[in-house]
């Protein structure tokens, strides 16, 4: 009896996960995990670390958000980069650089290029891409990581997708759909970045990750650590905010 009793609870721990699972899709999971980071709108400051094996360089800024279309980016620090700005509309993005008081125009060509010499690309900093609508969601299986119990959801961007990955995969918490850690694979299958999001905090009406780290895969030493320094949901932000005439006229 007691052997049995052994098996049982052996069967229902393996199989609780999965019956779970069939309540709610892929998608559905990724979707809440996106849903709860972005909101409706948003207003952060946040700061950056790169660190290199030789050299650590900070950076600081102030972003604004709305929805999956809106974005704008606005550094603080360092002086030298104080007041550059990145917009973003739709699928569109633009740099205005004050000193030369000159705005260009990033094509889909650069979305991948690293932003700001960090080991983030400028689809990174913006979210120009989806994860909701812009790939096919798979759930793999149920797993323990940093003790708590995660689903673990392949991406796989659609062929017209204005994506730069060419698969990612995903663990997002049962409890709070926390998105806890991403892996970045390019179109050959090789791993290209560690993401690893912790330091969860209460903001406002929600519970999130408020630290992520970006770990290249073939760069010993090399990593971007970004924490949200203020974060507030639910901001009123009027969508011509997000103009080229408002970013141009910022201080």
């Amino acid at each position: 009896m007691f052997l049995r009793g052994l098996m049982i609870s052996f069967l229902m721990t393996a199989i609780l996960p999965e019956a779970i699972a069939q309540q709610i899709s892929a998608r559905d999971i990724v979707k809440k995990a996106d849903d709860l980071m972005r909101g409706q709108s948003s207003y952060s400051e946040v700061e950056m670390e790169i660190i290199r094996p030789s050299w650590t360089r900070t950076l600081r800024f102030k972003t604004w958000a709305k929805g999956d279309d809106f974005s704008l980016v606005y550094i603080t620090h360092p002086p030298r980069e104080k007041g550059q700005r990145f917009l973003k509309r739709d699928r569109e993005m633009w740099n205005y650089v004050p000193a030369i008081d000159r705005m260009i125009k990033i094509p889909p060509s650069m979305m991948t290029q690293s932003w700001m010499g960090s080991d983030l690309t400028n689809d990174d900093l913006v979210n120009a891409a989806s994860i909701v609508t812009d790939y096919d969601h798979e759930l793999l299986r149920s797993e323990m990581h940093r003790g708590r119990e995660c689903y673990v959801i392949k991406m796989v961007p659609h062929e017209d997708a204005p994506v730069v990955w060419g698969k990612v995969l995903c663990w997002i918490s049962m409890d709070g759909f926390l998105n806890l850690r991403n892996e970045y694979y390019d179109e050959a299958g090789e791993l290209v970045n560690e993401e690893i999001l912790d330091e969860i905090e209460d903001v406002g009406d929600r519970t999130i990750p408020t630290r992520y780290t970006m770990i290249p895969a073939d760069k010993e030493g090399h990593k971007t650590i970004m924490k949200f320094q203020e974060i507030e949901f639910g901001v009123e932000i009027e969508d011509r905010f997000f103009s080229i005439q408002n970013m141009k006229q910022m201080r």
